[in-house]
């Protein structure tokens, strides 16, 4: 009878909490009828079609390993096989792609395509995205801007018929994010007209070299230059390290990276050069050559500006990044999302039915907001994109300016999410077949990718710095990197905010530039205070890092908005303009209330602190009806996704055994 009694309040209690859980929301949202094609039509752009290619392309092959679950069919890599064998199924995969014309004239094709290609690669699987990349936009992307015409005439077509197979050799054991500091050693010799390339000790051998474990016959290889005794810097030479037959040059030893977390369909390798001989030809030349008698020879004269102008075109490959991550994102949420609108727990009285998860404020809490910068940082990655294509010498800061921060922004968001969704589909979320566990290993590397993501927010506020200090300087008005907000005055934020003003596009506007020109403010300060002190610049930049990454976060947020309103005033009114001005509204509210900054710094009050996190509330329930259409509009074949994202029930019946 006691039993019972506890049962019975166990109960009482389970369902007080649950109602007074619900009834909180209950108040019915507008509900937007846009159309899902339009939406995507923003996302994808001009791509579309591309994209669907290329997902039919995959679709339709069973190399892509297709398989039967709750009556659907999904594609993914089968990541049950050995190292060896996804490493030999990726191949596999190229080859079938490359017999279907998906790489001919690639080079001729323009950089969008580049993106879309990798981008639309990697929702089937990293590996294969990754080592596609490493051939065509690091190898390949070297060649192209590195290299001049006799490069191009040698390199391109081979390349794009996989008869060399390229890798890119700039990391090594020793330095990573710190290119400048490599190790390798190249000298030339006059006499036979060669350079000699060579790794000097065990820290300047070149690590995790995808590719280079098996596969490629050729790379780029970043080293040291030194001329008659000088050293003249950082440069890149071909060098041929396996034949066509796949064996070794005898001057060049490889060793296996071995099995990792994640990308194991990537061969990636380690490289030692033991004084191996290319031709002087091989000196990728853009910005620096050497003549037949060993001179050095460049049109830059200052060493730091030609190490800026050498690694300039490498801008791409965070951009590549930034856009990935964002797919894999997108595919961690249509999944996450899906599966709460028929997964159900709990009900809120006795013989009543289960409540679907999407319902409880809490579980749209976690997912929603995250929907919701998905879409934002969409629009910003877009932007990065259209601005690497359209790049010319004068917006080349800019472009790197970006490029730095979104990769960052986009690959940190992506980890987030990704665990948010692993959670919100709770033990489902750990099985591989579902993806949104196993993307989470697949991606961690992306964070450290082309550059440290602390470091890049660094380098961030360095540009803003030195931008700013030139501008006062020359005691003119701040031109360029969007930084012109800061010749207006100072914005005004009122004393009280409310639901109608934080949703107004003045308001978002004026808090994220507030909080740029602020801590741009006292970042100069600080490190001015430094400065008179006497301190090295090195030094300075070490000890004033937090509020460095703060400026950095500021900065790209502020990037994120203007690039999501230019998106949103291309709309005309109607439903689509409404759902887009929704989503902005959560965007730049759920950014106050998670970023510390606003209420460190004081551009919020404590009181409209509390207002921002009851508005994220109400945002929660206003998007909730929209959730699968604003999942629909990422265009993700249903193939692509995962069994729980569908009839979760059937895929996991015993029939499906």
């Amino acid at each position: 009878m006691k039993g019972e009694t506890l049962k019975t309040y166990q109960t009482f209690d389970r369902v007080k909490v649950l109602t007074r859980h619900l009834q909180n929301h209950t108040a019915t949202p507008c509900v937007y009828d846009f159309d899902t094609k339009s939406l995507r039509k923003l996302l994808d752009g001009a791509s579309v079609d591309d994209i669907d290619y290329i997902f039919n392309l995959m679709i339709q092959s069973n190399l892509f390993c297709p398989r039967e679950r709750g009556g659907k069919v999904f594609i993914a890599p089968d990541f049950n096989q050995s190292m060896e064998q996804q490493r030999e199924m990726t191949m596999r995969r190229i080859e079938y792609l490359r017999e279907h014309g998906v790489f001919d004239e690639l080079f001729s094709k323009g950089h969008l395509w580049g993106f879309t290609l990798s981008e639309s690669l990697g929702v089937f699987d990293h590996s294969l995205s990754i080592k596609v990349a490493v051939h065509f936009f690091l190898w390949g992307g070297a060649i192209r801007f590195m290299g001049t015409k006799r490069h191009h005439d040698k390199w391109f077509k081979p390349t794009e018929t996989y008869q060399v197979k390229g890798c890119f050799a700039m990391t090594e054991l020793g330095h990573g994010s710190n290119v400048r500091g490599i190790e390798t050693m190249t000298r030339y010799d006059a006499s036979t007209g060669e350079f000699i390339i060579n790794t000097p000790c065990e820290s300047a051998q070149k690590y995790w070299i995808g590719g280079a474990a098996n596969d490629a016959t050729h790379t780029v290889v970043f080293s040291q230059l030194e001329i008659n005794g000088v050293n003249q810097g950082v440069h890149a030479f071909i060098a041929q390290i396996r034949d066509e037959n796949g064996n070794k040059h005898p001057n060049i030893r490889i060793a296996d990276c071995g099995h990792k977390i994640g990308l194991n369909g990537v061969d990636n390798g380690r490289i030692w050069f033991d004084n191996l001989r290319i031709p002087r030809e091989n000196l990728l030349n853009s910005v620096a050559d050497v003549s037949p008698d060993g001179q050095y020879q460049s049109a830059i004269k200052d060493p730091d500006q030609r190490f800026a102008a050498f690694l300039a075109p490498l801008t791409s490959g965070r951009v590549m990044i930034a856009a990935s991550s964002t797919n894999a994102t997108k595919i961690g949420l249509a999944i996450a999302i899906r599966y709460s609108l028929s997964r159900q727990a709990f009900s809120v009285r006795p013989n009543e039915p289960e409540v679907l998860l999407l319902n409880y404020p809490t579980h749209q809490r976690r997912l929603l907001p995250l929907l919701a910068k998905t879409y934002a940082l969409s629009f910003a990655s877009n932007y990065l994109k259209m601005i690497y294509v359209k790049r010319t010498p004068e917006s080349m800061k800019s472009v790197h300016l970006a490029s730095s921060a979104l990769k960052a922004v986009l690959t940190w968001h992506c980890m987030r999410t990704l665990q948010e969704c692993r959670e919100a589909c709770g033990v489902q979320g750990l099985q591989t077949e579902n993806h949104v566990g196993h993307l989470k290993s697949e991606y961690d590397v992306q964070l450290t990718f082309e550059g440290d993501n602390n470091i890049l927010m660094q380098q961030v506020s360095k540009v803003l710095l030195a931008e700013f200090l030139a501008a006062k300087k020359r005691n003119k008005p701040i031109k360029g990197l969007g930084l012109e907000h800061l010749n207006k005055p100072v914005p005004i934020i009122p004393s009280h905010l409310t639901t109608s003003i934080l949703r107004t596009t003045q308001f978002q506007t004026d808090i994220f530039c507030l909080r740029e020109r602020d801590l741009l403010h006292r970042f100069a300060t600080e490190v001015s205070q430094h400065q008179a002190q006497g301190e090295s610049k090195e030094h300075i930049f070490t000890v004033t890092y937090q509020i460095a990454e703060d400026l950095g976060r500021a900065f790209s947020d502020r990037l994120i908005l203007q690039t999501y309103l230019d998106v949103e005033a291309t709309v005309p009114e109607g439903p689509l303009k409404s759902i887009l001005g929704l989503m902005r509204s959560m965007y730049t509210t759920i950014v106050l209330e998670e970023d510390a900054s606003f209420l460190r710094y004081g551009y919020l009050s404590t009181d409209n602190a509390a207002v921002v996190r009851k508005e994220v509330l109400k945002l929660c329930s206003e998007l909730r009806p929209h959730a699968l259409p604003l999942v629909s509009s990422f265009g993700i074949p249903d193939a692509f996704l995962a069994p729980i994202a569908f009839n979760w029930a059937d895929a996991n019946a015993w029939s499906s055994v």
